[in-house]
């Protein structure tokens, strides 16, 4: 079975030619603008930028589709707390001093034991809807960024970006680990189905169970990988200090200087709409 490559971009693209650096400020700005809005319309712009984004530079549908489905009963349940229960903060960024001048979208009967009388505001739902965006954003800046460069590149960008060393190469490792650790998990299974493991033919909680049972030698596999890479290190007497010589250089081009140029201009319009004009508060003009 051949390695599998943690990079899921397979054509080369604008976006895959670019230094680390103005990644790194991109997925900090985009970050601390969408913590910073309160808006559901625009999160929503937000988060439709970046997935559009995402599949422009070549990060796989697959991937993105899995991650909404995983992410849909956390979803739902968000939209349900916020409706229902939340409240106070809704009130409080809306000037809203009675609950009675809340939306009401949904009310249960009063003759309904336990949750009779409880319901919904239109308000708690637009908060909602804020939450899911704002984290479905978080979720794909970050594959926007990685997927698109090659480990051995963040390494030498994150050093020039005078992240330390060895936080670098912490992160590296964790990227290197990822395809290691699928590949074992699929060898396991394969040998299952071998030994006439139909997991086609299971029920889902059947299904559950069999993958969790695969989780111990996956576990147990794991650590002694990192046990040898300690040792590899050790031998090598790795110190973690970034005065050494690197395979590949990290210049900043004049796309990137643009690219960072961009995102300061993004960043300072957001902050000031949000400051001058309202836009991106909860219940603003936008």
């Amino acid at each position: 079975m051949s390695m599998m490559k943690f990079q899921t971009v397979e054509r080369d693209s604008f976006f895959s030619r670019l230094d680390f650096r103005p990644k790194l400020f991109m997925v900090a700005v985009v970050t601390i603008v969408a913590f910073v809005w309160e808006s559901p319309m625009l999160q929503i712009g937000l988060a439709g930028t970046i997935t559009v984004a995402c599949l422009l530079v070549g990060v796989k549908w697959s991937y993105i589709r899995t991650i909404l489905l995983i992410m849909i009963p956390f979803y739902a349940l968000l939209l349900l707390t916020h409706a229902f229960f939340n409240r106070d903060q809704v009130m409080a960024l809306r000037g809203i001093e009675s609950v009675n001048q809340l939306s009401r979208v949904f009310t249960f009967p009063e003759n309904w034991p336990f949750i009779g009388g409880s319901f919904a505001t239109w308000e708690g739902l637009n908060y909602g809807f804020n939450v899911i965006f704002k984290t479905l954003t978080l979720t794909l800046i970050i594959p926007l960024a990685v997927f698109t460069t090659e480990v051995d590149n963040m390494i030498v960008g994150m050093v020039r970006a005078k992240i330390p060393y060895k936080i670098a190469f912490i992160f590296s490792s964790t990227l290197r680990f990822f395809p290691l650790l699928i590949e074992e998990f699929s060898m396991i299974i394969e040998a299952q189905r071998l030994r006439g493991l139909a997991m086609e033919k299971m029920r889902p909680i059947k299904r559950v169970r069999v993958y969790a049972k695969v989780a111990v030698p996956l576990i147990l596999g794991a650590l002694v990988k990192s046990q040898q890479l300690e040792v590899v290190l050790q031998s090598k007497a790795f110190s973690g200090s970034p005065d050494r010589t690197y395979l590949h250089e990290s210049i900043l081009r004049p796309s990137d200087y643009a690219l960072i140029i961009f995102f300061v201009l993004f960043f300072i319009a957001a902050f000031y709409l949000l400051i001058a004009f309202g836009i991106g508060t909860f219940g603003g003009p936008i």
